[in-house]
């Protein structure tokens, strides 16, 4: 076998990565993109983001406790929102309101011993999230409350006497 000498061309070295890229972000980050461009048409804001933390503020998870995806909902007396917090309870979340940031934390534990005949095997899992909402105007915040039930969460944000208006029904007639 010969050996044929290969030209190397030095170039700027490329930068790594500190992980695996996050693609969920960059999917969600384009599903915003799509919604946003969809309701501008009709010159509303879109409803998801009314509840957010802008980005610098919004803190991520440790480990591999993702951060739990929420469910808002509006009526005409309050806000809910709702998070399905598997394999939890009660005692490991914790919310809290201090101004007009609603702040969800939460902790899950898991630990499992088995003892065999030749080794004892002892499993341990650890990991905690915290995600913050800002809370829009006309909510009662002297008067919200949060239930946990079965592995889920649900947070209610009342509404303030004024900030309940009931919808204009408009007729909508055939044109001539």
């Amino acid at each position: 076998m010969a050996a044929t000498p290969v030209e190397v061309k030095k170039s700027a070295p490329v930068p790594t990565t500190a992980g695996p890229p996050d693609v969920w972000s960059s999917f969600r980050t384009e599903m915003d993109r799509l919604f946003d461009r969809f309701s501008s048409g009709f010159g509303m804001p879109y409803f998801g983001r009314m509840f957010e933390t802008p980005p610098m503020l919004r803190l991520g998870s440790t480990l591999n406790l993702p951060i739990p995806a929420m469910d808002v909902s509006e009526d005409a007396n309050s806000y809910k929102l709702t998070a399905e917090l598997p394999g939890m309870e009660e005692k490991d979340v914790e919310v809290a309101l201090s101004d007009d940031l609603l702040t969800l934390k939460g902790v899950k534990k898991y630990e499992e011993k088995r003892d065999e005949k030749n080794y004892t095997l002892t499993e341990r899992s650890y990991g905690s999230f915290e995600r913050s909402f800002t809370l829009p105007d006309g909510v009662d915040r002297d008067k919200v409350s949060a239930e946990f039930a079965k592995g889920v969460l649900t947070i209610t944000l009342p509404k303030l006497p004024e900030a309940k208006v009931e919808p204009k029904k408009i007729a909508v007639k055939a044109a001539a």
